[in-house]
């Protein structure tokens, strides 16, 4: 099985990079130089001179505040970008892994979310990304979407990147304690999709979402404080609420994701988020026995 993998310089697809060695699939890892998904031109050069059975798409434009001013950016990588992939797919008959985000509900729920619920973003960018699911399930490709939330990893721009820098330089920090949610460490979503890539061989599903993040739920507060605890800094993490920290797009007040369907279907084990932020402190060489 051949795979390209899009966005291939951003968390997700450096992670799967990092772990596809041992995979039985051929990759083939695109950056934006390389594959520019807003082209439609681009995808499909690329995809004459690559031909796959898979397309991971991890290129999306994630700026959540700045996409408020710049719509047009957002909505060229995370709609425009994901029809042309779709597109392509659906003619040439490849399978579209597309990656979503939890920031499509509106966060009034106070149960996690189902596949099956309601969506309706309180952002631009969250509107750009169901805009995008939309595209790919209109395509009439074959695929998967899947939803994750909080991702973070041990390079880029992260939350726990930048808690974890400041937490070594500062005394005191102010975290919003009313927004929950989940945090996700990219190499677990990274194993998880290549744990499903063999079981999409032969199945016809076009377009079905699915949720991913690790277990547990927590506030941005608590994971700033659970950083700083595992690191043994000596910083405050002080919870203030969502009216004292305001910004440019609303986050929903509660976005934990239901896995029951991705690991009914696909037999997927989730780690318990904690851990995994263990693990990935560990990796960036900042966790304290």
């Amino acid at each position: 099985m051949k795979v390209i993998v899009t966005g291939a310089d951003g968390q997700l697809g450096r992670e799967l990079a990092r772990l596809a060695e041992g995979s039985e699939c051929e990759f083939v890892f695109a950056t934006h130089a390389e594959l520019d998904v807003n082209s439609p031109r681009s995808v499909a050069s690329f995809l004459d001179a690559h031909p796959a059975d898979v397309i991971i798409n991890c290129a999306a434009y994630t700026a959540v505040d700045r996409a408020e001013s710049d719509a047009t950016a957002a909505l060229k990588v995370n709609v425009e970008g994901v029809a042309n992939l779709a597109r392509e797919a659906a003619e040439r008959d490849i399978t579209l892994v597309h990656i979503s985000t939890d920031y499509v509900f509106d966060g009034s729920a106070r149960v996690p979310y189902t596949e099956a619920d309601a969506t309706s973003p309180q952002s631009v960018y969250g509107e750009t990304k169901r805009q995008g699911e939309r595209e790919m399930q209109s395509a009439g490709c074959r695929g998967i979407i899947i939803r994750t939330s909080w991702l973070y990893s041990a390079e880029g721009h992260n939350f726990v990147r930048s808690i974890a820098a400041k937490a070594q330089t500062e005394s005191e920090l102010r975290v919003v304690a009313d927004q929950w949610g989940t945090p996700t460490w990219a190499a677990d979503l990274a194993v998880a999709i290549l744990h499903i890539l063999p079981q999409l061989r032969g199945r016809d599903l076009r377009g079905e979402v699915f949720h991913y993040a690790d277990e547990g739920e927590t506030s941005w507060w608590e994971f700033a404080d659970t950083i700083v605890g595992m690191m043994r800094s000596e910083c405050m993490v002080l919870p203030i609420t969502t009216a004292e920290r305001p910004t440019a797009a609303r986050r929903p007040e509660y976005s934990v994701l239901d896995k029951t369907k991705i690991k009914a279907w696909f037999g997927v084990d989730v780690p318990d988020w904690e851990v995994s932020l263990e693990r990935c402190l560990r990796q960036m060489n900042v966790y304290k026995d």
